[in-house]
C-alpha cells in the first residue's frame, strides 16, 4: 500500500477510515503531479510537483528553465544545465509570489526531493512530502526526516 512505518493493529475503525481517505487523496494528488510533469521540456527526466493546503492546490511546478530562458534543459551531451529548476523549487517560488502561504502544506512530487530542494521545503514551512519515485540520492529525504517533516512514499496505480 504505502511505505510508512505505522504499526498495524493500533488504529480504531474511524482512524483507519481517515487514513484510507488520506491515502486515496495522496494517490490522486500524485497522479495530478505526474500529469503536470508532462509540461516539462526536459528530456532526461520530467518531474511535477503540487503544493496542497486544506485540500486546495495552492501552487504547482515542474522542472525546467527559469522564465525568459529557452526551454532546453540538457546540453549536447545530455547533461542537465546547472540553471534548470527542480519542480519543487518552481512550486515553492511560485507560491512565494502569490497571496498563499506554504506553511503547513503538503508537497506532492513525482520524485523524492534532492538536498537543495529539501532545504527550501524546510524553510517554506511544508510539513509533509509525498512522492512515488526515488531520486538517485537519499540525502534530501534524510534531511527532511531530521527536520521532523513527514515523508511518505506512495505507489500509484497507472
Amino acid at each position: 500500500m504505502c511505505c510508512d512505518d505505522k504499526r498495524e493493529g493500533t488504529n480504531s475503525p474511524e482512524t483507519d477510515s481517515i487514513q484510507t481517505k488520506q491515502f486515496l487523496l495522496d494517490q490522486r494528488y500524485l497522479k495530478m503531479a505526474s500529469i503536470w510533469a508532462q509540461n516539462s521540456y526536459c528530456k532526461r527526466r520530467q518531474v511535477g510537483a503540487l503544493l496542497v493546503k486544506d485540500k486546495m492546490i495552492i501552487s504547482d511546478g515542474y522542472n525546467g528553465t527559469p522564465s525568459g530562458f529557452e526551454n532546453n534543459c540538457e546540453d549536447e551531451n545530455n547533461r542537465t544545465y546547472p540553471y534548470v529548476l527542480h519542480a519543487e523549487a518552481n512550486a515553492i517560488t511560485k507560491v512565494a509570489k502569490s497571496n498563499n502561504s506554504s506553511d503547513g502544506a503538503t508537497l506532492y512530487v513525482t520524485s523524492s526531493p534532492c538536498l537543495e530542494c529539501s532545504k527550501l521545503i524546510i524553510q517554506a514551512g511544508i510539513k509533509r512530502v509525498v512522492f512515488y519515485d526515488n531520486y538517485h540520492h537519499d540525502d534530501g529525504i534524510l534531511l527532511l526526516k531530521k527536520a521532523n517533516i513527514e515523508v511518505l512514499q506512495v505507489e500509484i496505480d497507472n
